[in-house]
């Protein structure tokens, strides 16, 4: 198949999983759904490592994919925690704010360079955060007030520093170590349930919560969640092993833009135009930045 039918089917199944993602947190605990989720990818985790070659593997890097899984995990949470309270054309174009810090620490921890292109798509990616957040009340700086205050907003910066460190981990791991893929990825699955294991025990006290409330209907909802969730990262993976990295993600960014625009109209979402304009901005900043 076509590298860019594979980043454009992962661009779509990554949508669904997010729209998904939001229907079925009306109903649940953002914790609860995280940590059943991560049980439910296990099996899917499992066919990766099937097809991995273990000979490469090296223990430091294993370790160091487990501290990374540690800030995936609150990382995850973070989102869900945002979709729950926050309407979806508004929490995930945020999100495409990440390449963005990620080029820049990765200019000022790992000397990378940072391109008139790379500088553009920063500048992008603040214009189109202004204009999502703009009420057309308040002073001109208002729209970077409501997103450094609101406390529904701060689960989104979280959730950002998190991902920041967590993305210079994998240039880290995948460059430096050469860690193959499948491995990187099966691996950080397995690593992500324990992880959420763990952390739910903490919260909840006792493993008896986990399965409270959760009907077969909504149990259902996860393993299609799932299904998405492996779909769209097997695809990701496949398109990156046939053309450049940053080709593929030019694409696969684009379900942001699925997932504002259809999640907006099916859960009847406020400004939502409004919001459809902001993420082609961020999204047009994302591309100067990782082209």
């Amino acid at each position: 198949m076509d590298w860019y039918l594979l980043a454009f089917a992962s661009a779509l199944f990554s949508a669904a999983a997010a729209i998904s993602q939001k229907k079925i947190l009306f109903e649940m605990n953002a914790l609860k759904f995280s940590t059943i989720l991560s049980f439910v990818n296990i099996p899917f985790a499992l066919v990766f490592l099937y097809n991995s070659n273990f000979s490469e593997l090296n223990s430091t890097a294993l370790v160091i994919l487990y501290g990374k899984s540690i800030l995936g995990a609150f990382a995850f949470w973070s989102v869900m925690l945002a979709l729950k309270n926050m309407e979806i054309s508004g929490a995930l174009p945020l999100m495409v704010l990440t390449p963005g810090f990620v080029a820049l620490f990765a200019f000022l921890i790992l000397g990378e360079s940072l391109t008139p292109f790379s500088i553009a798509g920063m500048v992008l990616l603040l214009a189109g955060t202004y204009v999502l957040e703009m009420s057309g009340k308040g002073t001109l700086f208002e729209p970077f007030k409501v997103f450094v205050k609101s406390e529904r907003h701060r689960y989104i910066i979280y959730a950002l520093a998190l991902f920041t460190v967590s993305s210079l981990l994998d240039k880290y791991l995948l460059r430096d170590y050469k860690m193959e893929p499948y491995l990187f990825v099966g691996f950080q699955q397995i690593f992500l349930a324990v992880n959420f294991f763990i952390i739910f025990l903490f919260v909840e006290k006792s493993p008896k919560k986990l399965f409270d409330g959760v009907s077969i209907s909504k149990f259902k909802w996860i393993v299609l969640i799932s299904f998405f969730t492996v779909v769209y990262r097997y695809a990701h993976i496949e398109a990156v092993k046939i053309a450049p990295v940053a080709l593929v993600l030019t694409i696969k960014r684009t379900s942001v833009f699925f997932a504002t625009a259809i999640g907006g109209k099916l859960f009847s979402e406020h400004k939502l135009t409004q919001k459809i304009i902001a993420t082609i901005i961020m999204l047009a900043g994302v591309y100067l930045i990782i082209g």
